[in-house]
């Protein structure tokens, strides 16, 4: 396995061990062992499994009052996965981060609870699966506008993103709830 740290703290692409022949492939998508020894001690409660078409873009979403922590990956497709800090008192507040997650390349995303989450499909279609760290909560989940030039995402997009209401209404950064150590604080100065 290897393990490549990105800009912001904590989150990290994981490549797995693949091991192939002439009759396809085997790898460990997860592995509690292995797992904590990088440093991801996570408990997972909740495994996810979204489908969706090109140009479909989810996001950004996170959980206030119950943050998830998630291990993401592609199973059939490709999608350009993107993470954003919004844990107040890091070093890479308000920055993001993204990889493209395929099936070809078997990479894991890993990130920790205290950021918003999103995806673009990039294929005719993606299977999208996570692990989550914490159930998940309607009432709790917030959403960053997936364009909003504070964040500043450089999305892989050709024309327009296919979006759901809930994405096209979200906040601007500076005007989002976000998490301060184990409190939150609506951001006015972002």
């Amino acid at each position: 396995m290897k393990i490549q740290s990105t800009e912001i703290p904590g989150v990290l692409i994981i490549e797995p061990s693949v091991f192939g022949d002439d009759r396809g492939f085997f790898l460990e998508s997860f592995n509690e062992r292995e797992m904590r020894r990088i440093g991801i001690e996570a408990h997972f409660v909740q495994d996810n499994h979204s489908r969706s078409q090109r140009n479909v873009l989810r996001g950004l979403h996170y959980q206030i009052n119950q943050p998830q922590g998630k291990l993401v990956r592609v199973v059939s497709g490709k999608v350009f996965d993107v993470a954003v800090d919004m844990r107040r008192n890091s070093p890479a507040f308000g920055k993001w981060v993204g990889v493209e997650l395929t099936a070809e390349n078997k990479r894991l995303f890993w990130l920790p609870p205290g950021l918003a989450h999103g995806f673009l499909v990039l294929s005719e279609y993606a299977d999208f699966l996570y692990k989550a760290t914490d159930y998940y909560a309607q009432e709790s989940e917030r959403t960053i506008l997936w364009n909003d030039t504070d964040v500043g995402i450089q999305w892989p997009l050709a024309g327009e993103p296919i979006l759901s209401a809930k994405d096209t209404a979200g906040n601007k950064l500076r005007e989002a709830e976000v998490f301060e150590g184990d409190s939150l604080l609506v951001e006015t100065n972002a």
